[in-house]
């Protein structure tokens, strides 16, 4: 009892979480917002690959990394632009970006994961069977 007690008394509290402060001008991080923004408002709930893809078929200058664009996706959660859902499909998670305005659930229905799977699998022996 007495070497529990002494382990919760030696535990830390979680750290404060500073706010984000983005470097880039403001001219060039309103761009990238509103591009975010309107990716993420035009095509539905997206984790953050798929918005990644978007973005990079819009071909924003001031977006030069998927870091930088994850940090600026949570500067816009900070402010309340966007908003995260967890999407629970058995015992998979997906973490989900969607405006405040959009009721996911009438959101078109993704990918289950098996199904992404079994595609690759067929994808992988097909690229196998041509060798």
């Amino acid at each position: 009892m007495l070497a529990t007690a002494a382990r919760w008394a030696a535990k830390k509290g979680k750290p404060k979480m500073a706010p984000i402060e983005l470097t880039a001008p403001p001219e060039q991080v309103q761009s990238i917002t509103r591009a975010i923004f309107d990716v993420v408002r035009e095509h539905g709930p997206l984790t953050i690959s798929d918005v990644w893809d978007h973005v990079k078929g819009v071909g924003l200058r001031g977006l030069t990394s998927k870091r930088q664009m994850k940090i600026t996706l949570r500067w816009m959660r900070e402010r309340q632009k966007l908003r995260l859902i967890c999407d629970h499909d058995g015992p998979h998670k997906q973490f989900l970006y969607t405006t405040w305005f959009t009721n996911h659930k009438n959101a078109p229905q993704r990918p289950k994961r098996e199904e992404h799977l079994q595609q690759q699998h067929q994808q992988f022996r097909g690229i196998r069977n041509r060798h």
